[in-house]
């Protein structure tokens, strides 16, 4: 009943920005928290960002403060992740997922998106 689809990834020179998209159907984001995670090739998922929109809430781990900025519009029913300043660390594959609770462990999401590929290089 619940859809996520991501989009905006791509490759993208180190240095450089993207934008990726969450789009919702089956549900508003109105009394959700959704969150951006990542997983690199041989690594586990990582929860990278999230928005509550309950509380209006932004979170993001300590590695991209101050170069990631997620947002949203509700109109369009929509969560973006703006990334800057983009590092060759960062390349995997994003996922957006819908949560009751406002957390950034995998575990608290019910619904999740089929993932954008995002690769940096030098």
């Amino acid at each position: 009943e619940v859809q996520l689809v991501e989009s905006g990834g791509g490759l993208v020179q180190a240095g450089g920005s993207l934008r990726l998209s969450c789009s919702a159907s089956g549900f508003s984001f109105d009394d959700w928290t959704i969150g951006w995670f990542r997983q690199a090739p041989g690594k586990e998922r990582e929860g990278v960002s999230l928005i509550n929109y309950s509380d209006g809430t932004t979170d993001y781990v300590d590695s991209v403060k101050g170069r990631f900025t997620i947002s949203s519009d509700n109109a369009k029913n929509t969560v973006y992740l703006q990334m800057n300043s983009l590092k060759l660390e960062v390349t995997a594959v994003y996922f957006c997922a819908a949560a009751g609770v406002e957390s950034l462990y995998e575990d608290a999401y019910d619904s999740w998106g089929q993932g954008t590929q995002v690769t940096v290089s030098s």
